[in-house]
């Protein structure tokens, strides 16, 4: 698995509910312990009748709430072979991050903030081609780990609300200057030691199903380590990958990312440590499988002298009065469909339509380098093939059909590197000015906490 089973970008609703609240530094006080036994969140000693465990602003949070999004955050864990905290310390961390959640939610409300159901269905749309499936069958998955379909659009809808939200207060106010971009590149010429090492990491799991019997675990670890010999003895991990991996990032050849090491499970780290690049991880086990992993790039916090850049075009459309989500999108939708039947060309379309300044350009956006888009249309981009249509998504400005012209990789110029610090530095800036802006919001909310019922 990646970050994500459901590889949902908008939520990651299960595993940063507690990645979040640790990252954030907030530390909620004793509450009463959540159990987690037999793959099933329950109320630590005798089953009871739910009841409220907190209150936000008059607004009153669960038991059953904390205990459902428990069960979720670790069966996410579970899978990605993260290191799980205890069951008491799990359990405050997901109330922590629901107290937090609904502080914003109610800001949100405060602010005039709506979302569209248009963009939920969008939404839900991306989360199911993510993970190659269908709607109704991601919807089947859902309902198989408890999280009813009305549910998860709440929850969809919810996080789509604090993202823009987020945008609003603070995203939008985030500067990197001239002088924070040779700050850093100073450290780096200097040899800072202090920066995190980064790596990329392909995987290939083989997924070990639960209560799967000891001669079941017996034959899917052969085939692991079968699938592993044959990758040391040259055969291609990515085609390897495509065949055999039971990850939702197989299309892509199992390509988790460049990301900080902090930033992938122990587990994770500890395989790869003294593994050259190009090399191959020993057989790992986790609760989701075996993983067999390959280490892409690693670097020490320094900027790449070559990036993978893409080429693409995209049609904006902005909702208003006049045009709204729906409209939007089915307006996309009909340029897409007349793309693929070859009815029309893109460019040309972007000319006649779009409400962006690339318009008078056919939509071209130029050669961009990674972190260089918005990460929600970056994410699409990077699944196309050279050619193909996205459908319609969704950003903080407006509604977009994108087309991928072709990739590249490149050596950067001197003023391309200073680009790239300067997204790495707004990147960080943004984490930090969000993490100070859900604090300063959490500690203005008068919140309540509640004991069991005796």
């Amino acid at each position: 698995m990646t970050q994500r089973f459901l590889a949902l970008t908008l939520a990651g609703l299960a595993t940063l509910a507690a990645c979040q609240v640790q990252a954030q530094g907030l530390r909620p006080s004793l509450q009463p312990g959540i159990s987690l036994s037999s793959g099933a969140a329950r109320p630590a000693g005798p089953r009871q009748a739910d009841f409220i465990v907190a209150v936000v602003n008059s607004e009153p949070i669960t038991n059953n709430e904390v205990r459902a999004r428990t069960l979720r955050v670790a069966q996410q864990m579970a899978r990605q072979g993260a290191t799980m905290p205890s069951e008491a310390e799990l359990g405050r961390q997901v109330l922590e991050r629901l107290i937090l959640e609904k502080a914003q939610l109610q800001a949100a409300r405060e602010s005039g903030v709506k979302v569209e159901d248009t963009a939920v269905e969008m939404a839900e749309q991306n989360v199911a081609r993510q993970n190659q499936v269908e709607v109704p069958e991601l919807r089947r998955r859902l309902a198989a780990e408890g999280l009813p379909q009305a549910q998860f659009r709440e929850e969809l809808r919810n996080q789509l609300i604090v993202s823009r939200l987020r945008e609003r207060e603070v995203d939008g106010r985030v500067k990197v200057s001239d002088q924070d971009v040779e700050a850093y590149q100073r450290d780096q010429q200097a040899g800072d030691q202090q920066q995190s090492a980064e790596i990329n990491l392909g995987m290939l799991l083989v997924v070990v199903p639960e209560n799967a019997s000891p001669e079941r675990v017996k034959e899917l670890q052969a085939k692991a380590q079968g699938l592993l010999d044959r990758a040391k003895a040259g055969e291609d991990f990515t085609a390897l990958v495509r065949q055999y991996s039971d990850g939702p990032d197989q299309k892509s050849g199992g390509v988790l990312g460049m990301r900080s090491a902090e930033r992938y499970p122990q587990l994770f780290v500890d395989g790869v440590r003294n593994v050259p690049v190009g090399g191959l991880s020993p057989l790992l086990r986790s609760a989701a499988g075996f993983h067999i992993l390959k280490l892409l790039d690693k670097r020490q916090g320094g900027v790449p002298a070559a990036v993978p850049q893409t080429h693409a075009r995209h049609i904006l459309l902005r909702p208003s009065p006049q045009l709204s989500e729906a409209a939007a999108r089915d307006k996309l939708l009909d340029f897409k469909k007349r793309v693929e039947a070859g009815q029309s060309d893109f460019a040309n379309l972007a000319r006649d339509n779009s409400q962006d300044g690339s318009a008078k350009e056919g939509g071209d956006l130029g050669w961009a380098n990674p972190g260089q888009f918005v990460p929600e249309f970056e994410e699409v981009l990077d699944s196309l093939q050279p050619g193909q249509v996205s459908e319609p998504i969704v950003s903080r400005f407006g509604m977009h059909l994108i087309q991928l012209i072709e990739r590249r990789e490149r050596a950067l110029t001197p003023r391309e590197q200073r680009e790239v610090v300067r997204n790495i530095l707004r990147e960080k800036k943004m984490e930090e000015a969000y993490s100070n802006w859900a604090q300063e919001l959490r500690a203005r909310a008068y919140v309540e906490y509640r004991e069991p019922p005796q």
